[in-house]
Parts: C-alpha cells; sequence; structure tokens
C-alpha cells in the first residue's frame, strides 16, 4: 500500500493531482503544519476526484488553540477563510477552510494518530478495493460521484457493502485480507 506521508507520487500522477501538488508546494502548507504530521486525504489522492474535490489534510493535533492561530497567522486572509470546532465521532477536532491557489483547502485536526483518523483509514480501504476492482471500479465510481453520491456510499453501492452506515462498513473491511475481499465481492457481484 502507498505510503501517504509521502506526497510525491502527486508531481507525476493525474493533471489534478500535478495542480494538487502545485498548491501544496506553493502554499507550504505541509511544512508549515509539519509538526502536526498532516497526511493527505481524500478524492485526490486516489484519483476519483471530481470538478469541485477539495485538498483535504488530516492532521494530529493536541492544542487547537495553537494549530487554529498558527494556521490563521498564515492562511486567516485567504478567501472564505473559516474555524470550527465540533466533536465527530465523539472525539474533538478542529476543522478549518479556505480558498488557495484553485483549490478549496479543508484541515482536519483532531488528538489521533492521523493513521488511526477514519479519513486515513477510508482512504487506505478504497485504494486496496480500487486495486482490485481495477478500472471499471475507478470509472464507476467517478460517475457516482459526478452525480452527487459521497465517496463512501459510492463504495458501498459499487462493491455492494451491506449495511446501513457506509463509514462504518468500509472500516469493517480493513481486517479481511485481499484474498478474502476478492472472494466476498466476487462472490456478491455473480450473486
Amino acid at each position: 500500500m502507498r505510503n501517504w506521508h509521502d506526497i510525491t507520487y502527486l508531481r507525476k500522477g493525474t493533471l489534478r493531482q500535478q495542480q494538487a501538488w502545485r498548491a501544496l508546494s506553493e502554499t507550504r502548507i505541509m511544512e508549515i503544519l509539519c509538526a502536526y504530521t498532516p497526511v493527505l486525504a481524500g478524492t485526490i489522492p486516489l484519483h476519483i476526484d471530481v470538478a469541485d474535490s477539495d485538498l483535504d489534510i488530516i492532521c494530529e493535533c493536541h492544542d487547537f488553540d495553537h494549530f487554529e492561530s498558527i494556521v490563521r497567522s498564515i492562511f486567516g486572509k485567504h478567501q472564505e477563510y473559516t474555524e470550527l470546532r465540533l466533536t465527530v465521532n465523539q472525539v474533538s477536532t478542529s476543522v478549518i477552510s479556505f480558498f488557495a491557489k484553485g483549490f478549496f483547502f479543508e484541515l482536519f485536526a483532531q488528538p489521533v494518530p492521523v493513521i488511526r483518523q477514519n479519513a486515513y483509514r477510508h482512504m487506505d480501504m478504497e485504494a486496496r478495493l480500487l486495486s482490485l476492482g481495477g478500472e471499471d471500479a475507478y470509472r464507476e465510481i467517478r460517475r457516482l460521484k459526478e452525480k452527487g453520491t459521497k465517496t463512501e456510499p459510492a463504495f458501498a453501492h459499487y462493491f455492494q457493502i451491506p449495511g446501513d452506515d457506509p463509514y462504518q462498513a468500509l472500516l469493517d473491511l480493513e481486517e479481511l485480507s485481499d484474498l478474502e475481499l476478492i472472494a466476498r465481492f466476487s462472490k456478491e457481484k455473480t450473486s
């Protein structure tokens, strides 16, 4: 599986990934947030993005006041800058959004290591499913997203993942091996 902490793959990726690389490089946001182990998550790393996909950056943060003051001091004058604190899955969270270099940025910080945050776990699981599903999976997931379906529900629909909560259903697949995933989804696709 890809090392999501190293974003250099964006430089030689799709046109949109290259544009994301430039936006990240020109804003220096990954360097600025390096103390918070930032990881670019979401659809752009997976190449299932649509026209309005943003740059989702997840961070580990244990002092929201400090985190927000750093981000505000550097990016606070950018278009549509907002800060919000909320609880997500019973975890305190800081979300900061702004527009820069042709992209909406969304910084999502929790006092949880990034590899244990749901956005990271979803992306990792989605990458596994895409590698197993091939080009048909990429194409259909993008088509569903272009029609307005959120990412996790699009995966649940395409792969026929059972359950009322597609976000949790994806996480429930993490422990399965690729062979178990292939067996499970090839069986469900034919039934």
